[in-house]
């Protein structure tokens, strides 16, 4: 029976765990709060596009996927290159579920003593969610020299 136990326990811990995983980070726009792409306007060539991912995405991979709408929506808006006037990245990369353990021993009055172990499991619904926001203007002509201006055709043509 002690050798039975563990197990009982920690079935329900896998079980949690399998289910613990959300949709996959698909790149298409994002409907009903699903993970995806979005984008903004904010003045006549001023516009924000944001890439929201899940834990199954890096923030770096989310980055490069924001970077891809933006030439995308770029393309679409009539215009050749865009320069980024801004980044903002919001979320983290940690794991959604984590266990921890403890085990104690005690010694009372009287030669009374106990022993307990002890199995924590944690689920963090926002853990491992990202975004990434770049607020961009788009221009038309021959790509600037500025550091922060992308050649959209180029951005596309080394996309993943």
């Amino acid at each position: 029976m002690k050798r039975i136990l563990p197990l009982l326990v920690l079935l329900p811990v896998l079980g949690f765990t399998a289910c613990a995983s959300s949709a996959p980070t698909l790149y298409a726009p994002a409907h009903d709060g699903r993970y995806g792409y979005s984008e903004r306007q904010i003045e006549r060539d001023r516009f924000m596009i944001r890439f929201d991912a899940g834990s199954d995405t890096s923030v770096e991979a989310a980055q490069d996927l924001a970077f891809r709408r933006a030439a995308e929506f770029t393309l679409e808006q009539g215009a050749d290159w865009f320069v980024v006037v801004r980044t903002d990245r919001e979320g983290n990369d940690r794991n959604p579920v984590s266990v921890g353990t403890s085990a104690s021993y005690s010694t009372g009055s009287r030669g009374f003593s106990s022993r307990g172990i002890g199995l924590g499991l944690r689920y963090d619904t926002s853990a491992g969610q990202k975004s990434v926001t770049l607020e961009i203007l788009i221009r038309t002509g021959t790509v600037s020299d500025d550091a922060n201006a992308y050649d959209a055709r180029s951005i596309l043509a080394h996309a993943r």
